[in-house]
């Protein structure tokens, strides 16, 4: 595309449209089924002649824990609303919702979405909001969820009625990419964890001690915390104690800060630690006020076949690079987007039923940079296989990814830069 998108463009696609959005939806009521102009087959004559609305929600993590890695996945979220805008004759109507890393406002966000007709969220973040906000909202009103983040294994074995996809791996993947860190990068026979205590924090650190344990390794002891307090002291002595050769943490930004600052105040020995993908924030070395040279890092990798086309697309609108899981965002709203103009309506069960037309094979192979191209061939009815930004993006059938890597990271100059990948599947 040669197109340059500016923040004005996006503002005006995911505000102005989620406004024009709202208006039309006055009197609609119940899940994501439907459109909401309340007319017959979901589009007026207009729309049948101009191109429809396609309704998409974003949820993610605007402030709270996750906040300052939750507004970089929104922009990749709602970058394809300003790619496409004026590209094609359909308006693409995206509404952004703030889950505060907050189950409780979690839900009450997507019940927003649902009500308001949009059929599809792209969301949410962290699998401790995911879990309970799929659960309590999204399977019950029919409405599909694509996370680009929620990596839980408990994600895998939902009775979802195929209604909750992710564009993220599972951690039962990541837990043997940390286990290998630990084994042959720094040589470690025992460890220990600090874990943030919701489910994504419990099931990563159990998927790692099982797999380092499979290797030979023994885990001292896996230690709870809880999200932003005001000090982690009591848990840093706990699982430091009988001097483990790694420390694994997994948590998020606002609660690393201050878990890092005790940490190297108090009981810095040289004990080398690996964070995951939720405390991989290059705010965070500045925030802690330490070089973090003893920090290893692991996380999903954005290598799809379109990686460089987005790259540089999220670089041209918002003047940076991506960060962890921005592309996996891209790719969840571009292929419900795809999967609802192949259903014909905003209806949650017809995005449903296409998710896999729009992203697995069979069919032409679009990317982010011909995302238009892709959008005119679903919508005459061609066959379209999306090859992403975050990986292939291929869904198996219980909506994971089929083939998805990891980078490895390490801290230098108060930066996380990838220096390895662990690949999977394809």
């Amino acid at each position: 595309m040669s197109k340059k998108f500016n923040r004005r463009t996006v503002i005006k696609s995911a505000g102005v449209a989620g406004m024009i959005g709202l208006a039309g939806c006055s009197g609609t009521s119940g899940g994501g089924n439907g459109d909401a102009t309340g007319t017959e087959g979901g589009m007026t004559s207009t729309e049948s002649e101009m191109g429809r609305t396609l309704k998409q929600g974003v949820l993610l993590p605007l402030t709270g824990d996750l906040g300052s890695l939750g507004k970089p996945i929104r922009d990749g979220a709602i970058l394809p609303a300003a790619q496409l805008e004026g590209e094609t004759s359909y308006t693409i109507d995206i509404r952004e919702e703030d889950t505060e890393t907050n189950p409780q406002a979690g839900i009450s966000a997507a019940n927003s979405l649902i009500n308001n007709g949009y059929p599809a969220i792209t969301g949410p973040a962290s699998s401790g909001v995911n879990l309970q906000v799929t659960r309590n909202a999204m399977i019950p009103n029919q409405t599909v969820g694509c996370s680009p983040s929620s990596t839980s294994p408990a994600v895998t074995d939902l009775d979802d009625d195929d209604y909750i996809f992710r564009t993220a791996p599972s951690d039962a993947l990541q837990g043997q990419v940390i286990a290998q860190v630990g084994n042959e990068r720094i040589g470690a026979d025992d460890a220990a964890t600090m874990y943030v205590n919701n489910s994504y924090g419990q099931a990563l650190s159990q998927s790692f001690a099982s797999s380092f344990e499979e290797q030979g390794g023994s885990v001292k002891q896996q230690v709870a915390f809880q999200k932003e307090q005001s000090s982690y002291s009591s848990q840093l002595e706990e699982a430091l104690n009988d001097s483990p050769q790694m420390l694994v943490v997994i948590g998020y930004p606002a609660s690393g800060v201050q878990l890092f600052r005790d940490y190297y105040n108090d009981f810095d020995n040289g004990t080398p630690i690996v964070v995951t993908d939720g405390l991989i924030s290059n705010d965070l070395p500045d925030n802690v006020d330490n070089d973090m040279q003893n920090v290893t890092g692991t996380a999903p990798k954005a290598s799809g076949p379109g990686r460089d086309a987005f790259d540089q697309l999220y670089n041209q609108e918002y003047g940076r690079s991506p960060g962890v899981f921005n592309a996996h965002a891209y790719d969840a709203t571009a292929v419900s987007l795809l999967a609802n103009i192949y259903g014909g309506e905003n209806s949650g069960t017809a995005v449903r039923d296409n998710m896999r037309r729009a992203a697995n094979p069979e069919g032409e192979e679009f990317g982010p940079d011909s995302l238009v191209e892709a959008i005119e061939a679903a919508a005459a009815g061609d066959d379209v296989n999306y090859q992403g930004a975050s990986s292939a993006v291929d869904f198996d059938d219980n909506g994971d990814m089929k083939a998805v890597s990891y980078s490895i990271y390490e801290v230098q100059d108060r930066d996380f830069n990838a220096v390895d990948t662990v690949q999977f599947g394809g």
